[in-house]
């Protein structure tokens, strides 16, 4: 429950099973069309401009095949995972379940529950850490854009990215103040249309430059490296990327909360979830093997910003300037859940705390009155500048997103929504349904746990490197 209106916001008072409102008045008006935004700014961010060099890494058929398996693992964990927002019974239960480790407590136990909020505000963390990487990435190719274009391609064109990292993570603080899911659905859809917009830009640039190639680059087996272990590294960092590009389990529910019923939530959640699926999937599989003809072995980490594409200069700075925007957008967007759980916990346990609870007007000249809580201002202060801080220790783009993408894949992405299938469901021990979503369970945990060594490797090489 984000703090209400009013000036003291007291206790969580428990859900009425079909008001359509949250405890705190807040009317749930979200559509499929929102909820699709909201799931599209998650989706479509920095992963994007991985995919041709991790298609790179894995080859002309493992490559494509890798996204295609992933874009079938997030569809049906998307589908298992939006049944758990109501219990006991997926669309007329009395239970809502408005976050991830609130479904996972009702389902699985306080226990589980505990390991699930732990790894869920690290995830979410990580992806503010990642984000505040790409802006400031972003930010340093626009510049350098620039510099080649006056100078020449040979110029000596190097920027720190540290100043950028401050800049977005003071944008990031003031966006912070955004209360909750419900008033950001206006930031998702420009974010949204931010992604599509550079998504089609290096869609363009990839296809520009293969044609004036004239030549589809790129090759069965991926980048040859000099010893079979290096190979089997920069697979399995491959394989995180993709992983990053994909699941949004962390927030499903979050962004289920926002939707108006009839129809039932999960329905119209699982059709926002096929919609954006299949968007993500056809940018990315456009965008990455796209990339890879045209760049081949030499495919850039980041598309965008690697430098493959010097001109036109202007389009370049263009899609890094509509990458920023949908950073901003994105950040909130992975933040919110932190944001939110925050809130509620200090409201529970303090409901007579002043600092908590109250709310204070402030105006400032020429803009509307500014009304500020005093926890909000020093938590998510804390917060922004502590992703900013890491974020300037680790710039290392491929290496965090891999680290993430393979951190979070099995035990959010498939372990909780899996077992909580079970349960929703019914699911016998031993029959054929739940041996099959058990073996898949076990499947993706050995590919996570490669791409966890792979990645962890990674970043410690450039680390010291």
């Amino acid at each position: 429950m984000a703090l209400g209106e009013g000036g003291n916001n007291g206790a969580a008072a428990p859900l009425i099973a079909d008001s359509g409102k949250h405890a705190g008045g807040i009317v749930r008006s979200g559509s499929m069309w929102t909820a699709a935004a909201h799931v599209i700014t998650a989706v479509i961010g920095s992963g994007v401009l991985s995919l041709a060099w991790s298609i790179a890494q894995l080859g002309w058929v493992a490559g494509p095949a890798a996204m295609l398996v992933f874009a079938g693992v997030t569809a049906l964990q998307s589908t298992l995972f939006a049944d758990c927002y109501r219990s006991p019974d997926p669309e007329h239960g009395p239970h809502r379940n408005r976050t991830y480790a609130g479904a996972v407590d009702r389902n699985l136990g306080s226990s589980s529950s505990w390991v699930c909020m732990l790894l869920q505000h690290t995830a979410l963390f990580g992806y503010g850490i990642a984000y505040t990487i790409t802006a400031s990435i972003s930010c340093r190719a626009i510049l350098k854009a620039n510099c080649y274009h006056k100078h020449g391609h040979d110029a000596p064109c190097s920027y720190d990215g540290s100043y950028d990292m401050l800049v977005f993570g003071a944008a990031q603080l003031f966006l912070s103040f955004i209360p909750d899911f419900h008033d950001m659905a206006w930031l998702s859809v420009v974010a949204a249309v931010m992604s599509f917009s550079y998504a089609f830009i290096g869609l363009g640039l990839g296809v520009a430059t293969t044609i004036s190639n004239g030549t589809i680059k790129g090759s069965i087996t991926g980048v040859p490296m000099r010893t079979p272990v290096q190979k089997i590294w920069r697979v399995s960092q491959a394989i995180g990327d993709i992983a990053f590009a994909y699941p949004y389990s962390l927030i499903l529910l979050e962004i289920q909360d926002t939707l108006k019923s009839p129809p039932a939530e999960n329905k119209t959640m699982k059709r926002a979830s096929m919609i954006s699926i299949l968007v993500t999937t056809f940018f990315y599989l456009c965008c990455g093997c796209f990339g890879y003809a045209a760049f081949g072995s030499d495919a850039p980490g980041n598309l965008l910003t690697g430098f493959g594409f010097y001109e036109p200069y202007w389009l370049i700075d263009f899609a890094n300037a509509c990458i920023i925007l949908h950073l901003l957008g994105g950040y909130q967007v992975y933040s919110q859940p932190i944001f939110q759980f925050t809130d509620r916990f200090f409201a529970e346990r303090f409901p007579d705390s002043g600092f908590v609870n109250d709310f204070h007007t402030v105006r400032v000249p020429c803009l509307p009155p500014w009304r500020v809580n005093l926890l909000r201002l020093c938590f998510r202060t804390l917060y922004v500048a502590s992703t900013t801080a890491v974020a300037v220790v680790f710039p290392y783009f491929n290496e965090v997103l891999a680290l993430l993408g393979a951190l979070n894949f099995w035990p959010l992405a498939i372990y909780f929504p899996v077992e909580m299938y079970f349960i929703q469901r019914n699911v016998p021990r031993w029959s054929a349904r739940w041996v099959v979503l058990q073996t898949f369970s076990v499947v993706c945990l050995l590919v996570s746990a490669f791409a966890l060594v792979g990645s962890i490797e990674g970043l410690v090489t450039q680390k010291l490197g």
